[in-house]
């Protein structure tokens, strides 16, 4: 097998096709790593030290993981399963041990969710937080009033800048939150939304257009549908140019998944002087566009978004707007063509189509955290305190949904089941405003594609996939599909 690891000091987790990315124990102290696919030593190391062992969750680029030492070296280059496993459990999807390549959070979770609701970790950015697990702690700890979403309240010594372009509501708590709240729903409206159903129609068929126009019968999904389309439908709703699209996914992708502190706020700093300068010529030119509208509007007592407000909002709905339906898709097609029976039962009948997004949004939501809380006081989470004084809790959406306490057999796919109450947009004031634009999104885009190509299929297997970085965000960066032309 290329890639069979010859130091018994390292525990490999899985190899992209280039390199083993392994844990390494160096005198008691385990470090995660990469080698080279000859087993060479670790070219680089983005891990951190610990003296916990198999127990200890460490960031990686695949995501969350922890050593095993006792598991065999995963799937290599070559070897595939049939990479679609039925309705089963998430371990069918990959073929080979049932596990595959693709970067699996849920196990690490439920491992975590068994030890307790609340743990120590370092994420990503390399600081530290309080990560929750579970259902029932999770909804707690979204509706916690001593939990605040403003970066002022965070420790002074916490490193990552606040990724926004102005204050929204949120980075807000009440009474500020309510306010701003109240003068956004004036304004994006179900009524609104719903109006916008026939234009989300046609924009999915003229990308469904273009891509099956393709000549090989291929394309590469997130680029030809699951971006385009939601990017499309928020800026058409606020009024942006079409040409400054690509710039602003450029600029959100950095902000959401770079690791990097100062790369990120760059981007936030090139974002805070765009929309300014979009805000601006809204004002000099307004037209019918939701960013018009919140300009103009006020509430019966005469208050108005400021200028910093105006900014931080249109941030908001830009990025909220479309990476969670970005990833919302993706995701839903993936768990779609990994269960090959569920694909069929919703091709059977289509009025499961509701159902089947909630599913998607519970099974493999687009946000396995919601943005940064701090702790404005000591928290008592199971048996565990978190002292006050700005620390940073990370409530885990993704392994809430996958609670078997909450949702039976949790690891199954299953476009049927009652998956009402998840908490993929979240729960409490902080709710996602822009759950109906997005759900309606997925079912129109997801429908279009099924019934436009009747033989949908991976171009991949799963364990090739690469995923974003980070803890906010999950998805895809690529999702290669196949169609007989």
């Amino acid at each position: 097998m290329a890639g069979q690891k010859t130091d018994q000091a390292f525990s490999t987790v899985l190899f992209d096709g280039d390199r083993w990315y392994a844990w390494r124990n160096t005198n008691g102290l385990w470090t995660v790593g990469c080698l080279e696919a000859d087993g060479s030593t670790p070219s680089r190391h983005f891990g951190y030290p610990t003296a916990d062992g198999p127990t200890a969750v460490f960031p990686t680029p695949f995501g969350w993981m922890r050593p095993s030492p006792k598991r065999r070296p995963l799937l290599a280059s070559g070897e595939l399963g049939d990479g679609a496993g039925g309705g089963g459990s998430r371990g069918d999807r990959s073929g080979g041990d049932g596990r595959g390549l693709r970067p699996d959070p849920y196990p690490v979770y439920a491992a975590l969710r068994e030890r307790g609701p609340v743990h120590k970790v370092r994420i990503p950015e390399g600081t530290e937080a309080w990560l929750v697990v579970g259902y029932e702690a999770g909804r707690a700890a979204l509706v916690d009033p001593r939990l605040s979403k403003q970066w002022k309240n965070a420790s002074p010594t916490f490193p990552i800048p606040s990724p926004s372009a102005g204050p929204h509501m949120l980075n807000s708590d009440p009474p500020d939150h309510e306010r701003l709240r109240k003068l956004v729903v004036r304004e994006f409206t179900p009524r609104r939304i719903e109006q916008f159903a026939p234009r989300v129609r046609q924009i999915t068929d003229e990308l469904i257009d273009a891509m099956v126009a393709l000549p090989d019968g291929r394309a590469e999904l997130v680029e030809a549908l699951s971006f385009p389309l939601p990017i499309s439908v928020i800026c058409e709703l606020l009024g942006v140019p079409m040409l400054d699209r690509a710039a602003f996914r450029a600029w959100t992708g950095t902000i959401l998944t770079d690791p990097d502190p100062g790369a990120r706020l760059a981007a936030t700093g090139e974002v805070a002087t765009y929309l300014a300068e979009l805000l601006e010529r809204k004002r000099l030119a307004p037209g019918q566009d939701l960013m018009s509208a919140l300009i103009r509007t006020t509430d019966e007592e005469g208050d108005r978004l400021s200028a910093d407000e105006l900014r931080g909002t249109a941030w908001l709905l830009l990025v909220a707007g479309h990476e969670t339906t970005v990833n919302l898709i993706s995701n839903g097609v993936l768990a779609l063509l990994t269960h090959a029976d569920q694909v069929a039962a919703l091709r059977e009948d289509m009025t499961l189509m509701d159902n089947a997004v909630e599913e998607m949004l519970r099974y493999d939501g687009p946000v396995e955290t919601p943005t940064f809380r701090f702790t404005t006081e000591p928290v008592e989470i199971g048996n565990t305190v978190i002292p006050g004084g700005g620390e940073l809790v990370l409530v885990a959406l993704a392994d809430a949904n996958h609670d078997p306490a909450r949702f039976p057999d949790p690891g199954r796919f299953d476009v049927r089941r009652p998956a009402h109450g998840h908490v993929a947009f979240g729960h409490g004031i902080h709710y996602c405003l822009g759950a109906p634009l997005a759900r309606m999104e997925a079912r129109i885009a997801i429908r279009a594609l099924l019934e436009r190509c009747p033989d949908l299929a991976l171009d991949a297997h799963p364990a090739a996939l690469t995923w974003r970085h980070g803890m906010l965000i999950r998805g895809p960066r690529q999702l290669p599909v196949r169609w007989k032309s």
